[in-house]
């Protein structure tokens, strides 16, 4: 009796608790809010993004409130972008504003309280890692000395295909195998015996990216969290990457250290990602002190994010071409007259293939790895297109609604490469209208890698 006495009061103060604070938010002076489809009591809009495609349902919202929607998402002031236009003023003019990131269950257990250059909050700290990353990590000289690695994995793909005498393959499965197999090798190398284990749980970390906590939705009840097995799952899946990954970086540690002290004949090998980072680690190159927990974080995202990323995007340029013979003959005619009796690839070659890089830049523009970019935070209150928005409101950048934004592209569903012939359009967040690896200050800064890994393909 006392039990369920208990539990009635718990259960009654809960609500009493939720409806006290939904009657506050709506007593809050009035601000000129943008457009956006009525919210319900305690969950807001949360029911319109419920399902696997969440930007095709917010763009089929934006189609009635407009390129800048709010959302009122369980506690999260939320904003959507649809457009260039929109998402040029929110990340280039409001871009010191939004250059933070909320903070996610996910991203706090794995990445070791946000130590990882995309979760950690927008400071110094933060300019400096991203300095690192783009001057030494993955500068376009660092990823073109993993060319070899890239021939080499992807040979091994075709060979495999070639093997298969007919019999049905998992065309995904062997790609995700080869773009896994390359990051990793760029990113620690082949000194270990975990890689499979590593790739398997960065992928399965990665399956986890769409799943949202009672905590990040509800942050007043983030002690919930511990009730649910998604938060128990995840620390456990963090004491099996630690674990890897600490014992990569004992050997990559010990390797130096023979080196160091002449106890191996070996020619020094070509620097991994991880010997980078511990280079850099003991000397005074950069104004950042790095971790430990620093380089296991970045390594994890590395993986995490680059295999996922790559891997879709290879697989829907050659899904769509396989939809559209006369965009695959052009392809392969293309790629036959540049490589005529030349067995090696070098990457000089493959920036001459003008074709081909329209046919990336379509399927990018028409199926982004990641439909909607990392979610943003504002920092302070702003304007955007003369409306209100309230600090502490996170920004989600429908990337694939963009890429199908009518006001920039005639016939916006349709796959035509040929769009891009005798147009600069680039990645690089110059062009909102074409922004598949993010804009502004929390832009991808695995741009050049990712490209590179699906032109070699």
């Amino acid at each position: 009796m006392e039990i369920q006495l208990s539990y009635f009061l718990a259960t009654f103060f809960f609500f009493l608790f939720l409806l006290a604070k939904h009657y506050f938010n709506k007593s809050r002076p009035d601000q000129k809010l943008p457009p956006g489809p009525r919210k319900l009591p305690f969950i807001g809009n949360l029911h319109q993004l419920v399902g696997s495609l969440p930007h095709r349902s917010l763009k089929k919202l934006s189609e009635k409130y407009g390129p800048l929607m709010h959302l009122q998402i369980g506690e999260l002031k939320t904003i959507v972008v649809s457009s260039a236009r929109i998402a040029e003023e929110t990340l280039k003019t409001n871009g010191l504003v939004f250059a933070d990131r909320p903070e996610l269950l996910l991203t706090k257990i794995m990445f070791y309280n946000f130590s990882d250059l995309g979760s950690s909050p927008y400071g110094e700290h933060w300019r400096q890692m991203r300095k690192l990353c783009i001057m030494e990590l993955l500068s376009p000289k660092k990823v073109q000395s993993f060319q070899n690695i890239m021939v080499e994995e992807f040979s091994r793909l075709v060979s495999s295909i070639q093997s298969s005498q007919g019999v049905p393959i998992n065309l995904t499965e062997k790609i995700l195998e080869a773009e896994s197999t390359i990051i990793c090798r760029a990113a620690v190398g082949r000194r270990y015996s975990d890689q499979k284990a590593l790739i398997s749980l960065a992928r399965e970390t990665a399956s986890f990216a769409g799943i949202f906590n009672v905590g990040d939705i509800f942050p007043s009840l983030k002690f919930l969290d511990s009730l649910f097995g998604s938060k128990r799952k995840l620390v456990n899946m963090h004491k099996k990457v630690d674990f890897i990954l600490e014992n990569i970086f004992r050997e990559h540690e010990e390797d130096r250290l023979s080196i160091t002290r002449g106890q191996t004949g070996d020619q020094p090998l070509e620097e991994d990602l991880l010997d980078v980072f511990l280079r850099l680690k003991d000397s005074d190159e950069f104004q950042v002190s790095i971790t430990k927990e620093n380089i296991k974080a970045n390594i994890l995202e590395l993986l995490f994010a680059g295999i996922e990323t790559s891997s879709t995007a290879i697989e829907w340029a050659m899904a769509t071409m396989m939809k559209h013979p006369r965009v695959m003959e052009k392809a392969q005619r293309e790629v036959r007259q540049a490589f005529k009796g030349n067995k090696k690839i070098s990457h000089s070659d493959i920036q001459n293939l003008s074709y081909l890089k329209m046919v990336i830049k379509e399927s990018l523009r028409l199926y982004p790895p990641g439909p909607l970019l990392g979610p943003r935070l504002s920092r302070a209150k702003c304007t955007i297109d003369g409306y209100d928005i309230p600090a502490n409101t996170i920004a989600i950048i429908n990337g694939w609604a963009i890429g199908r934004d009518p006001e920039y592209w005639d016939n916006p569903e349709v796959f035509e490469p040929e769009r891009f012939n005798n147009i600069s359009t680039t990645f690089t967040g110059a062009n909102f209208e074409l922004i598949p690896f993010g804009a502004g200050r929390r832009m991808c800064p695995g741009i050049s890698f990712g490209l590179a890994s699906i032109e070699q393909s």
